[in-house]
């Protein structure tokens, strides 16, 4: 596997962690706003579910990480300012 290959996967696991999250705190927020109880447990269930999963995509992104340090900071600060932050 080529280190441009990986550093894309590592970028789509990535992104998939910050829509995760961005999906966490929209329910979070909603949980026991509703009268109906119904609607109240369905939210806490996709609530756990989005928790879950981000938890799910964090142990496949440690398990793509190069067991070097150096290497993980060299290339978050590449992309950083890729991104122009």
């Amino acid at each position: 596997m080529s280190d441009d290959y990986a550093s894309g996967q590592r970028d789509g696991l990535r992104l998939a962690l910050a829509i995760l999250a961005a999906e966490e705190a929209k329910w979070a927020a909603l949980l026991g706003e509703s009268q109906s109880w119904r609607t109240n447990a369905i939210r806490d269930v996709r609530h756990k579910t989005l928790k879950v999963a981000q938890k799910r995509v964090q142990t496949a992104l440690n398990r793509l990480l190069p067991k070097d340090a150096d290497t993980t900071n060299d290339e978050l600060t590449s992309a950083l300012d890729r991104l122009g932050l």
